[in-house]
């Protein structure tokens, strides 16, 4: 644009995002429309019942946290109730942002008695606005998939016990393998749905959409893999007298790592909640996670996207056991291998 000045980090996602438009001409403005929240958590539910057979029915004689939290009690596929399921999608100044999953009550037996879960997804999603209902971008709907994958965990679970451990780069494997259906084109043709005409998402957007999932991947993979390795090394650190936690920061990520000044950490240590207090030493599990579920979703996409017999051996030797085993055992038992990185790569567009 012949600026002739040159490009710092706050510069990058400006101009990122005008290449990306010049390049794929796909406005976010294009797809909201398709993405009625409550047309995408069916969508949810309905990937759920072609892989297992559940159903989701809206029930009302149970208190909820807020009037606007929904309650669904889940049934296998004989009608057998195995646990109930909030959803407490938008925002309101008691909430703090973000969004996660977690349970009122788990499973586990009691005297031989089995005792139903208890699961809830929380989210902030734009609020209901006159007639327009909340309206979900691209990365949104990925969330509402992603929590309702953790959600699927909790209600599968077979632990005897109130509590159980899960390693952290596995627990976000039932999540964001669920994200994969979100985007695929026949599944969004189920759910995607235009909030004024009723029309189905076009082609044409879809593949736009597609397109535009590579772009910026290397800028993404570096800020990431910058935030996991500052994580590391402040928990490597062997004495914290007199750390100056700013030029720890710029010593690390500039002189040791090397990475270049117009990409930064993804988060700052000051206020990077993953860092201390959770998830300690574990951001770099989301990325091992991202292994283990684009080389698990291969298994789907090698046998059908609703492969009865491949969704079983998931739900079996993943979901059902999840912090009961040794993760790595439950992994090869649902995969049959050993996971590999190549799916990840290739869906990320660097192979």
């Amino acid at each position: 644009e012949g600026g002739e000045f040159e490009l710092a980090s706050w510069d990058w996602w400006y101009y990122a995002e005008k290449i990306r438009k010049a390049k794929y001409d796909i406005d976010e403005n294009e797809l909201r429309p398709y993405f009625k929240l409550e047309n995408v958590r069916e969508g949810a539910f309905l990937v759920a019942n072609k892989l297992y057979g559940i159903t989701f029915e809206e029930i009302h004689d149970v208190p909820t946290i807020h009037p606007e939290a929904k309650v669904f009690e889940v049934k296998d596929e004989k009608g057998k109730h195995i646990g109930v399921f909030f959803t407490d999608y938008l925002p309101r100044a008691s909430k703090r942002g973000g969004a996660w999953c977690s349970n009122y009550r788990g499973h586990r037996v009691v005297n031989g008695k089995e005792i139903y879960p208890l699961v809830t997804n929380t989210c902030s999603f734009t609020k209901p606005s006159g007639d327009k209902p909340s309206l979900l971008n691209i990365d949104e709907v990925e969330t509402l998939f992603h929590e309702f994958g953790h959600a699927l965990d909790g209600l599968f679970a077979q632990n005897s016990y109130s509590t159980s451990y899960v390693a952290r780069d596995f627990v976000e494997l039932p999540s964001q393998i669920m994200e994969h259906w979100s985007t695929e084109p026949m599944v969004m043709k189920m759910y995607a749905k235009h909030y004024k005409t009723g029309e189905t998402i076009p082609d044409a957007l879809i593949a736009k959409m597609q397109k535009s999932s590579y772009f910026n991947q290397g800028f993404g993979n570096t800020e990431f893999l910058a935030a996991a390795y500052l994580d590391m090394a402040f928990h490597s650190v062997e004495s914290a007298e007199n750390i100056d936690i700013a030029e720890f920061e710029d010593n690390f990520l500039h002189k040791k790592l090397g990475l270049i000044p117009e990409i930064e950490s993804r988060y700052r240590s000051t206020y990077f909640r993953h860092i201390m207090g959770g998830y300690d030493v574990g951001y770099y599990g989301y990325l091992w996670a991202a292994v283990l579920d684009n080389d698990g979703y291969q298994a789907f996409k090698e046998n059908g996207l609703f492969d009865k017999e491949t969704a079983k051996s998931f739900r079996v030797n993943v979901l059902e056991k999840n912090g009961l085993a040794d993760p790595a055992k439950l992994y090869r038992n649902f995969r049959g291998a050993d996971p590999k990185v190549d799916a990840l790569l290739k869906n990320r567009g660097l192979l």
